[in-house]
């Protein structure tokens, strides 16, 4: 047998071993694989046979896969690793029909495809399914004409809360139908939400099988799923659905909505509390982080269990290693993101910065459009900020330009970036000095600054419209120490202006390094409304004491406060997705009057609804993001100050003050002793325990926080003398052939991964992802599309021949040929490099 072909084999063997499948009997039960075509299989397969553990007389051979019984169930076509395995499809379909199997795998040992021959098309899967789970799918019998033609409407949710709700008088009496709505939670669609779910059907009927819904902060995409999940389960088009998040909230915030819309029709479970009897639920609500560790999904299920596959927030939820998880069912897949694929038409694909801290969030946006089939950037239905405002559903935001001189200049391409005035031999020029967020923060927040901004705030914030006190209000700073100086001079401040009314209740810090912060979160909202207390400044309306709170990462995606009227942007942003997610706190609709506990104030006072709320921009994130933005306010704050004036010291500004008047910290010289010494294992395997034992590393990774997990360990961690950790340090001990970034080993201590991956297996992934997206034709060598991807990608010599067009160079290129070169069909010759350009990071394969 040829070398491919046996590679192959021993591949395709192992993996039906893995699945529970036997090649040959063993002591308690009879081999339910048959190799057609004479092939003997004489001992157990394993890495280290060779090419010879078999011999077959009819070329390469199929196997058929028996159900319990030991009647025929699927039909595995196997070709060797230089084909592509669709180049079977059709022979396996005879085969599958002579032999009654509605089931066919096809596979070359890397790359595989479980096709329904009734159903649908080949789905790529990663895994073999078992035989209970195909005996489980095959009684699955989905009818799309019966999802198509299912009749949508505004009641849909409603029918199955209440489904006799019409009849009741409360309903039919128009002056008690609101009420009646409200006592029982009754959760109609509005038109949208109707079209959205008719989206789905429409695209059904063109024969798609992904979907992506991208709709605004606050216009309830989860009340959609719901909708979505009834249509497919009532139509019998799934069996069950498995709902993903990335963060615990938004993981309780699901179970409780989806038990409250469809308790009634279905059973809605969260996985981790439900391990031993998940299978008795028709919706499984689970966070990303739980089935990725140590890659447990592939354990716990096998790839037919969920016919339905939603993605909430999908920008996130299948970003990195999660995509693996995402793709390991078959079945329908939808996505729910609010960031608009728009905010690229700002990045520069063909000349990626290394150092753009963009960059990332940019092929996270890509690969969620082209993951759900909408390369063009059209999802399958879009309701943006402005169609809610448009309708009424939502408010616009008042945007404050708030920014100082410094922050005017601080965004750029290369990150946090000014302008500084450096002295040289031709006398003082500006210098552009770039800045991470450790050192941004240590150089330009001086108390000055701070107090700057926490009194712009103060001189201009909306105010209740009830009791007159400051609007309740969500801070996001730089970082938790940032946090901790912006509450302290907030709180300084309402005692000057407020005295006696707070006693430093004003501001709160709400970040993970505070003791129940998380409580904190859930008293501050209109649904609690006590956090620090309640009616400060008047007994009969209820409201917090605390009237802001400071926050770096919390009280973001899935926070619902609809009584916010004041967020301050006390930080730059330069992800497309944290900025609609915090513009978004403040969109919903409020009525205060619904606070006030008096009947006659209520009548008195009358019905006030929120109608704005303003947006505090110290940093330019608006006009970064919605190019030249004509700001609502603009504020005048104090200049900034210069260190002379015609060669005379300026005294030093009480109110402004930029920089530090100690910018420069005394360089220590410290000894590497023993410690330093020790081999490289046990150094990261000491690495490991100090991360594990982190509270504030181990609630972030279950909230699914990670620019809060790197900006500590960097902070906290890393570059200490009392270890010297090190990312250098680090990268050696693991001992990879790549440059391994600090995520990737806190998802290996964790064990979100199994493993490091090498370079070559990394290739390996890109590849699987654009075989899966792209669909190589069944007479492309697809050997030669994986040298050829593998070399763009490692080779930056032959990027710049084929950037360039010259192609005569190849001829003296060591790692890619001419010959190479001609072997790529013409039209993957640069299909490829777009791709690559596109979606893969190539700093990831640097040593």
């Amino acid at each position: 047998m040829p070398p491919k072909e046996a590679k192959a084999r021993i591949k395709i063997n192992n993996l039906l071993q893995e699945s529970g499948w036997r090649l040959l009997d063993d002591n308690t039960d009879n081999a339910n694989v048959v190799l057609e075509n004479n092939v003997k299989i004489t001992h157990t397969v394993s890495d280290d046979m060779g090419e010879d553990y078999e011999k077959t007389t009819n070329g390469y051979s199929d196997y058929l896969l028996l159900d319990e019984r030991g009647f025929p169930l699927i039909v595995l076509e196997a070709k060797s690793e230089d084909k592509n395995p669709l180049v079977g499809k059709e022979q396996a379909r005879k085969y599958a029909r002579a032999q009654n199997c509605g089931y066919v795998i096809l596979s070359n040992g890397n790359i595989h495809y479980f096709w329904d021959i009734e159903k649908s098309n080949p789905s790529i899967i990663t895994k073999f399914p078992t035989q209970q789970s195909v005996k489980k799918y095959s009684a699955y019998k989905p009818q799309p004409e019966r999802l198509i033609s299912e009749k949508i409407s505004e009641d849909y949710i409603v029918l199955t809360q209440r489904p006799n709700y019409s009849q009741s008088p409360e309903y039919q009496d128009p002056n008690t139908r609101e009420q009646f709505n409200q006592a029982n939670k009754l959760r109609f669609l509005r038109k949208y939400q109707v079209n959205a779910v008719h989206a789905i059907q429409d695209s059904v009927q063109k024969g798609n099988e992904r979907f992506l819904f991208e709709m605004a902060t606050g216009t309830g995409k989860t009340l959609v799923s719901a909708a979505v999940i009834k249509l497919f389960l009532r139509t019998g088009n799934a069996k069950r659905v498995l709902f993903l998040v990335d963060r615990l909230e938004l993981e309780i915030q699901a179970d409780k909505a989806f038990k409250e819309y469809l308790k009634n029709d279905c059973k809605t479970i969260i996985y981790k509390e439900n391990r031993d009897d998940w299978r008795h639920a028709e919706i499984v609500v689970t966070t990303v982080q739980s089935l990725l560790f140590n890659n447990k999904f592939t354990r716990l299920f096998s790839p037919t269990d969920f016919d339905l596959v939603i993605s909430d927030e999908a920008h996130r939820s299948i970003g990195g290693n999660a995509r693996a998880l995402f793709e390991y069912f078959i079945g329908y897949k939808l996505g729910l993101t609010a960031t608009p694929r728009d905010y690229l038409k700002r990045f520069d694909a063909k000349n990626p910065s290394r150092n753009d801290p963009r960059e990332y969030e940019r092929r996270l946006l890509l690969d969620t459009y082209r993951t759900f089939g909408c390369e063009s950037g059209t999802p399958t239905f879009r309701y943006s900020l402005i169609d809610g405002v448009n309708e009424g559903f939502l408010i616009n935001p008042v945007v404050v330009d708030a920014r100082t001189d410094v922050t005017t200049q601080l965004l750029s391409d290369k990150g946090y970036a000014v302008f500084v005035p450096v002295e040289d031999e031709g006398g003082s020029k500006d210098e552009e000095q770039s800045f991470f967020q450790r050192d941004f923060e240590k150089k330009f927040f001086s108390d000055d600054t701070n107090s700057v901004f926490c009194k712009a705030f103060l001189d201009n914030a909306f105010r209740d419209p009830i009791s007159g006190e400051i609007g309740k209000t969500i801070v996001f700073a730089v970082s938790q120490n940032h946090a901790a100086k912006i509450t302290q001079e907030l709180n300084k401040l309402a005692h000057l202006r407020f005295p006696g009314k707070y006693n430093s209740d004003f501001a709160l810090q709400v970040t993970s390094l505070v003791s129940g912060s998380q409580q904190f979160t859930l008293n501050f909202s209109d649904k609690s409304n006590n956090l620090s207390g309640t009616a400060n400044f008047e007994p009969w309306y209820r409201t917090s004491k605390t009237r802001v709170c400071v926050t770096v990462g919390m009280m973001t995606t899935g926070y619902d406060c609809t009584d916010i009227l004041n967020i301050c942007l006390m930080r730059p942003i330069f992800s497309p997705t944290d900025f609609i997610q915090i513009k978004g706190r403040g969109t919903r609709k409020h009525n205060f009057t619904v606070q006030v506990a008096d009947p006659s104030r209520t009548k008195e006072i009358g019905k006030v609804d929120k109608e704005k709320f303003k947006l505090f921009d110290f940093f330019g994130n608006y006009e970064y993001f919605e190019e030249k933005f004509q700001y609502d306010q603009v504020l005048k704050l104090p200049a900034l100050h210069k260190a002379k004036e015609h060669g005379e010291p300026v005294p030093r500004p009480t109110e402004y003050e930029v920089f530090d008047t100690d910018v420069l910290h005394p360089v220590n010289e410290i000894i590497v002793g023993l410690l330093g010494m020790k081999i490289d294992r046990m150094f990261f395997d000491r690495f490991g325990e100090t991360v594990k034992k982190d509270e504030v590393i181990v609630q972030s990774l279950e909230e699914g926080n990670w620019d809060k997990i790197l900006d500590h360990i960097n902070r906290e961690i890393l570059n200490k003398p009392e270890d010297f950790y090190t990312i250098e340090k680090l990268r050696k001990s693991i001992n990879t052939d790549r440059r391994v970034t600090l995520r990737e080993i806190v998802e290996y201590i964790f064990g979100l991964i199994p493993f490091i991956k090498s370079k070559d297996e990394l290739l390996d992934e890109e590849f699987n992802k654009f075989i899966t997206d792209c669909k190589p034709g069944e007479k492309d060598d697809i050997i030669a599309l994986k040298y050829f991807f593998k070399s763009y990608i490692t080779d930056g010599k032959l990027r710049d021949i084929i950037e360039s067009k010259k192609f005569a160079e190849l001829n003296v290129n060591p790692s890619f040929s001419t010959k190479d070169f001609k072997a790529v069909p013409e039209h993957w010759r640069f299909a490829i490099p777009e791709y690559i350009k596109d979606y893969v990071p190539l700093n990831k394969f640097t040593n």
